[in-house]
């Protein structure tokens, strides 16, 4: 039997998280390469008259089911504000300031690095996102002793993140845009207003609307990913939290966000060959952004954002959390993974460089969740709290 320590929801989707990458990484580095490859490229076609979807496989999963992901992630940010962590203001300044120096001080490092390479900067937002999952899985790996405050400062500065990345993939990854789908795409979001507005609450039409929508946005050239979030901001919420399609639609895609979708994703984009690699490349800029921009950046700009907004009191830090609390969150704030190998996949289309870019956010995740973990770890062992995180 699995002990308690790996039975949590957050816990069994960072480690299969971590399989997944894992996975991906042997066998692209193994005679079985091919079939990974392969398996990728795979051309999936879906054609309903003279509508004509033609991608490979990979680009469905990026494309596709990472819409699903932005759909959930809408789903959370709306709950959050209208009734969560994000509601009122007094609440929701520390994670906003932390979220703010998380996203400020790591694309100035990367800046710094590579300010003189035009195609190097298309970058710059690789080192500014945190992976809600894999953090959280981290956190939860850590086990008893932490306060809760520090799962619910991760997850809101972690939600106010994912928001930013959202808008830095509209306004900085989007191009050749066609006016009549993106047209056609705002009628399928007025329409999910005006269901929204007459009080529908059954979840099929939502559902529908925003198949049409991720057609149209898919084809006007805006990140199809978009669609998932612009659709999530209007399904019908009660303040009460009761029985609404907000709440129905996130248990129910939940578990198969963060048990396949995200599992999938780190599958299809996590494999990466090492031949012809060496450790010169780590000398590159690029590489160099990336890594320190994660690895020293977010953490910098997380801990110090949150320090000097205490002394300014423009913020308030919980009574129950340690200044150590706060460092290890922040060094977790480090794991870009999912969200970083998907700005990195929009940023550069150059498969050398994506190759980089993929290897230096994998070691720079790897790092900050074991060193996030062992300061946590000790945090927990030194200053035990009963409530779990």
């Amino acid at each position: 039997m699995i002990g308690n320590r790996f039975t949590s929801p957050e816990k069994i989707s960072g480690i299969m998280l971590m399989v997944a990458a894992i996975s991906a990484m042997v066998i692209s580095n193994s005679p079985l390469a091919w079939i990974y490859d392969a398996l990728l490229d795979t051309p999936v076609v879906v054609q309903v008259g003279a509508l004509k979807v033609d991608k490979p496989l990979l680009l469905w999963i990026n494309d596709g089911l990472m819409a699903i992901f932005f759909f959930l992630i809408g789903l959370e940010i709306k709950r959050e504000v209208l009734v969560g962590e994000l509601s009122n203001m007094r609440k929701a300044t520390l994670p906003i300031v932390a979220a703010i120096g998380g996203i400020l001080v790591p694309a100035l490092v990367f800046i710094y690095f590579n300010h003189a390479d035009d195609y190097a900067m298309q970058g710059w937002a690789v080192p500014v996102a945190t992976d809600i999952a894999f953090a959280l899985g981290i956190l939860a790996l850590v086990g008893t002793g932490l306060p809760k405050e520090l799962k619910i400062l991760l997850l809101s500065l972690a939600i106010i993140d994912d928001v930013a990345a959202i808008v830095i993939i509209a306004i900085f990854y989007t191009e050749n845009l066609s006016l009549l789908s993106l047209s056609l795409g705002g009628a399928g979001l007025l329409a999910a207003i005006g269901c929204n507005i007459f009080g529908v609450k059954r979840v099929a039409p939502y559902i529908l609307i925003g198949i049409f929508m991720w057609v149209c946005v898919l084809k006007s050239g805006v990140h199809a990913t978009l669609a998932g979030v612009c659709l999530a901001m209007f399904i019908p919420m009660d303040d009460d939290k009761g029985d609404c399609p907000v709440t129905r639609l996130e248990h129910a895609l939940h578990p198969w966000v963060f048990f396949l979708i995200m599992p999938v994703f780190a599958f299809a984009n996590a494999g990466l060959s090492l031949a012809g690699f060496t450790p010169s490349i780590f000398a590159e800029s690029l590489p160099i952004g990336i890594i320190l921009g994660l690895l020293l950046g977010k953490q910098l700009g997380v801990f110090s954002f949150i320090w000097v907004g205490t002394k300014l009191k423009i913020c308030q830090k919980p009574e129950g959390l340690k200044w150590g609390h706060v460092y290890g969150l922040s060094v977790l704030t480090g794991i870009g993974f999912t969200m970083s190998l998907f700005i990195g996949s929009l940023a550069f289309e150059d498969q050398d460089v994506v190759s980089q870019v993929r290897l230096s956010i994998l070691m720079a995740s790897a790092v900050a969740a074991a060193l996030g973990y062992m300061v946590l770890r000790y945090y927990a062992k030194k200053f035990p709290v009963t409530a779990k995180a």
